[in-house]
């Protein structure tokens, strides 16, 4: 699927980026300077666009919170080193329940998805391709989802890769240990930054829209937030020189990226290419031509259709724990990556947009033929934390301008706002019930007031990128 992306100048422009902030919280300057310097040797197809949220983790090259379009090459750096990261969120049909039910919702979750992991298969080696290949439609079937829950992923949850070789050559390019690695786990929430999380509809903002999208005052719903699975970071290793990478990871790729690209033939022109791509430091730009440029987008469309097929297993995970623990069916809203790259039209020609800790916002008319999402546009969440409230939005008519993105969260603007005293607890004294991996019993946990998230959908809404359609507010969440 295509996009026209028209892209036009803007008041938050600035030195060569397109910068959404507020005076009440202002970009740093240091990671702009920092964007500037991962882009300018990019064959950019538009300024670069900067969100709310603007942070930098210590495993990335780049920080989060940004799009960057590029014309006839991928450059890995620019999005997160395993595709597919993403946030999902779906509905109950019954009223909020008791603590025994949340409590024991939540052990069925923890035994399910163990920290650390057990080293048990889940998949064969001919499921584990089938993933990459099939993405979530592999899923659906294998876990019976009902074809309605494939409307509500991005994509549908499959991006074809048959011009690109297709199975034979999945077959052929992805390494047995790889594929061997991604049979362990399939599906999972935490720890670290991903959550499951039980919220409320507190507030209905649009109702028309709320309506289309199945959600109404007083509704139960689950936000959760994880990874792409083994393969997408496999992947991303294989086919870049990486921070964000364990001890372990790095040791096999010491030994399978050589492999992959060095040992398997080619011309000598193509094999110093390939070594200048995937073994320097510093992540060059792949040109996206020939059989190379092949190879590559073959690998990175493996990697975002694993993503969609492991999120929709654990979410078929969550909607039987759902049916057992609260009596209660499970229907999906939305489920979108905030790392990916996809191919799309910038200024009336193609390019690559990678998108890093991100969400895409596609407003109706890009939307055309879908069944809920040509009226709403698709859905996006913009998360506060456990202690605040979220947000489902949908884009707004100036979404273009931030190269159809919006931030997926507001964690680092509530933290900078809880500092400095211009955020504080929460008026009405509520609480979350708090589920770690390192503890047996839950605690509960006072909320604050919603000052930090507010600040930046205004900055998202006030820009025409993003509509707040329901606010939702946390009683419980696994982080």
């Amino acid at each position: 699927m295509h996009v026209d992306i028209i892209t036009s100048p803007d008041s938050g422009s600035r030195t060569g980026l397109t910068v959404f902030d507020s005076a009440a919280t202002p970009a740093d300057p240091v990671l702009l300077a920092r964007v500037r310097r991962g882009t300018e040797t990019a064959d950019l197809a538009a300024p670069p666009v900067v969100l709310p949220d603007f942070c930098h983790k210590g495993k990335s090259e780049l920080p989060s919170s940004i799009a960057v379009a590029t014309r006839d090459a991928i450059r890995p750096t620019l999005t997160d080193a395993a595709l597919n990261c993403g946030m999902a969120l779906a509905v109950l049909d019954v009223p909020r329940p008791s603590r025994a039910a949340v409590e024991d919702f939540y052990r069925r979750v923890r035994q399910r998805y163990p920290d650390p992991p057990s080293w048990a298969f889940e998949l064969t080696r001919d499921e584990v391709l089938r993933a990459a290949v099939e993405g979530a439609r592999f899923a659906a079937e294998r876990f019976g989802v009902d074809a309605a829950d494939l409307d509500r992923i991005e994509e549908f949850g499959h991006l074809p890769v048959d011009e690109y070789g297709g199975a034979r050559r999945a077959r052929r390019e992805l390494p047995w240990i790889c594929v061997q690695l991604a049979r362990l786990r399939f599906g999972g929430i935490g720890p670290s930054t991903h959550f499951l999380e039980l919220q409320e509809v507190e507030e209905v903002l649009e109702p028309e829209t709320a309506r289309r999208l199945g959600l109404h005052q007083g509704q139960v719903t689950v936000q959760f937030h994880n990874g792409g699975g083994v393969l997408t970071g496999q992947i991303g290793a294989l086919y870049a020189r990486r921070q964000a990478a364990s001890r372990l990871l790095r040791a096999e790729m010491a030994v399978q990226r050589p492999v992959t690209h060095l040992l398997r033939g080619g011309r000598p022109t193509e094999l110093r290419r390939r070594y200048e791509t995937y073994f320097h430091s510093g992540c060059p730009s792949v040109p996206i031509e020939g059989d190379e440029g092949r190879r590559v987008l073959l690998a990175q469309r493996l990697a975002m259709n694993y993503g969609f097929a492991y999120r929709l297993a654990t979410f078929a995970t969550l909607r039987a724990f759902v049916r057992v623990a609260f009596g209660a069916s499970l229907r999906l809203v939305v489920d979108s990556p905030h790392n990916s790259v996809y191919e799309e039209l910038v200024d009336g020609e193609p390019a690559f947009v990678h998108r890093h800790n991100a969400a895409r916002a596609w407003p109706p008319e890009l939307m055309t033929g879908h069944p809920v999402f040509s009226h709403t546009g698709q859905p996006l969440l913009v998360p506060g934390t456990n202690r605040t409230s979220s947000f489902l939005c949908v884009p707004a008519s100036a979404a273009s301008r931030s190269l159809y993105t919006a931030c997926h969260g507001t964690g680092s603007i509530i933290s900078a706002f809880e500092r400095s005293g211009r955020s504080g607890p929460d008026p009405r004294h509520r609480h979350t019930l708090r589920f770690t991996y390192d503890r047996a019993t839950p605690r509960s946990v006072p909320q604050l007031d919603d000052a930090g998230v507010d600040a930046a959908l205004a900055i998202l809404s006030d820009n025409g990128l993003v509509r707040p359609v329901v606010r939702l507010r946390p009683f419980a969440v696994l982080s």
